[in-house]
């Protein structure tokens, strides 16, 4: 078992003290009772009935040795054991004297042994208990020996008294058992307190240190706790705020409309004096009443959105220029021999070398001005068959044995939420890919749309039977520049993701299947048609 901090074992022999102080202060007040009793009684009393100046004596000195053992436990606080099993030692035998006094031990008396067993049990923590209840029960037999002995008392009071050493044995094993499940109570109650401090102290730091503002109120509308930067967000200068308004009466305003709700919301409010743009968001009371409000910062969080759309700038610019840099190389070496070349069949291929690479060029910039208009949506309702099928009429215009390799698999009345122009560029591009890696046989593209009953978000599936995408470069397909093929941009598979994201979908590479998997998640739409049935 571990060993305890120095701390828990000061506060744990603190606690062993302070029981043992109020077990002594239990016998002083039942020996002054007994003395009390005897001094100013002037008719005869089942206690000391046999012998009542026994019963006197005893009872003085019982009483003198509860205060001087006050007296001791006040200055001397070492070998807490030692003490205890004198003063339990010294209650059994003055006790049983007085019980002797009393006329043995059906007066009753020997219902105090077991307090005594009981409490010392508890104080101790159950150790020497079963100790202490041999010697109480070897005194009460000696004492009905002695009476039948010498007092002509009754043998069969003999099996009155075994009942009572059993009772006191009984007592003082229950005891025992209590003491133990104290102990075990009172460690796990140590193990939880430190726990519960240490989550404390790192909960109360990672609130201070916090970006955003916390607030904590109660049921009347108190502070009952916030963190520095929610001071400093709300711009409050009162040294010690103790109300939602002190901080900002707008925000109270708002909290006792939203507290009564029971779910959680949000708002942007501006502060009056900082001219700051905040987003509260309001959790309801839980059972204790409390409420929690966060502030944040919109200005912060449209900081950091530009500082993340500059840092992606800058790696598109870099790459952009990376991109255009070797065209630009091949155009002016082509151009610098065709300078010096007579005409023949050198200067036309050096004229397609500079075609090419403007094409490529052309094509590059082309994608990036479409990249730029992604902001630019439209969304119209789209009837996802109805479109696959004009895709499929125009690209047979171009390459007649395309529409039997695509394969269309769309239910008719599919519609979706999206942009058309952003659509058809997708769609194009995943057909494309398809189309570049497949073979030629019939169905080698298949095109699907999936709506799981459990979901809201339809899905179109895009799959080809080529080799697939290797494991290697499927983190990196929709990076922008990255392309297997020499005459590829690399944009593409960015640009159509990019789209997607603008009109609330989503563009998965899947496991292969057998080759490249490609799966657009569209947001959630529901058709009108639909939401008129479900009115009527």
């Amino acid at each position: 078992m571990a060993r305890m901090p120095a701390s828990v074992e000061n506060l744990h022999d603190q606690a062993r003290w302070r029981l043992l102080k109020y077990f002594s202060w239990y016998r002083f007040i039942v020996a002054g009772f007994f003395f009390g009793v005897m001094l100013h009684s002037g008719r005869p009393l089942n206690i000391g009935s046999q012998e009542p100046g026994l019963f006197l004596w005893t009872s003085g000195i019982y009483l003198l040795l509860s205060v001087a053992v006050l007296a001791v436990q006040a200055r001397w606080r070492q070998a807490f054991d030692l003490q205890l099993s004198a003063q339990v030692l010294a209650d059994i035998v003055c006790l049983v004297l007085m019980l002797y006094a009393s006329g043995g031990a059906k007066s009753g008396m020997a219902m105090m042994l077991i307090v005594v067993l009981v409490g010392a049990a508890l104080v101790g923590q159950g150790r020497l208990v079963l100790f202490y209840a041999a010697v109480a029960s070897l005194l009460l037999l000696a004492e009905q020996a002695y009476r039948v002995g010498f007092l002509n008392g009754e043998s069969g009071d003999f099996f009155y008294t075994g009942l009572t050493c059993i009772g006191l044995f009984g007592s003082a094993i229950a005891a025992r058992l209590l003491a133990n499940r104290m102990i075990a109570n009172e460690e796990l109650a140590r193990r939880r307190g430190i726990e519960l401090a240490d989550q404390l102290r790192i909960n109360e730091r990672v609130i201070r240190d916090m970006q955003d503002g916390v607030l904590v109120i109660d049921a009347q509308g108190g502070v009952r706790q916030c963190n520095p930067r929610a001071r400093a967000l709300l711009g409050c200068t009162i040294p010690h705020p103790h109300s939602l308004e002190d901080f900002s009466p707008l925000l109270a305003e708002e909290y006792r409309l939203r507290k009564t709700r029971g779910v959680e919301s949000e708002r942007v409010i501006q502060v009056p004096w900082t001219g700051r743009d905040l987003r509260v968001r309001f959790l309801p009371p839980g059972k204790g009443g409390n409420a929690l409000i966060f502030v944040e910062d919109v200005g912060r969080l449209q900081q950091e959105a530009r500082q993340v759309k500059l840092a992606a700038l800058g790696r598109l610019t870099a790459n952009l220029a990376h991109e255009i840099r070797n065209p630009l190389s091949a155009i002016s070496h082509a151009a610098e021999l065709l300078a010096d070349e007579p005409p023949g069949k050198d200067v036309e291929r050096l004229t397609r070398i500079i075609l090419d690479n403007a094409h490529r060029l052309n094509r590059l910039v082309s994608e990036v001005v479409e990249l730029g208009r992604r902001d630019r949506v439209n969304p119209d309702t789209i009837e996802l068959g109805e479109f696959l099928r004009h895709e499929l009429e125009e690209r047979s215009l171009q390459d007649a044995g395309c529409a039997k390799r695509i394969a269309v698999e769309i239910p008719a009345g599919r519609f979706v939420r999206f942009d058309r122009g952003h659509l058809h560029r997708v769609v194009a591009n995943l057909l494309d890919n398809a189309l570049r890696y497949a073979s030629h046989a019939p169905g080698a593209v298949r095109v699907w749309y999936e709506e799981n009953p459990g979901q809201t978000r339809p899905s179109l599936h895009v799959v080809d039977d080529g080799k697939g995408i290797d494991e290697t470069e499927r983190e990196r397909v929709f990076e922008p520049f990255f392309t297997t093929r020499a005459s590829g941009t690399g944009l593409g598979l960015y640009i159509a993701r990019e789209l997607c994201e603008a009109n609330g979908a989503r563009l998965f590479l899947l496991e292969n299947a057998p080759g490249a998997h490609f799966c657009i998640s569209f947001a959630p739409f529901r058709n009108e048609a639909d939401e008129v049935s479900v009115q009527a």
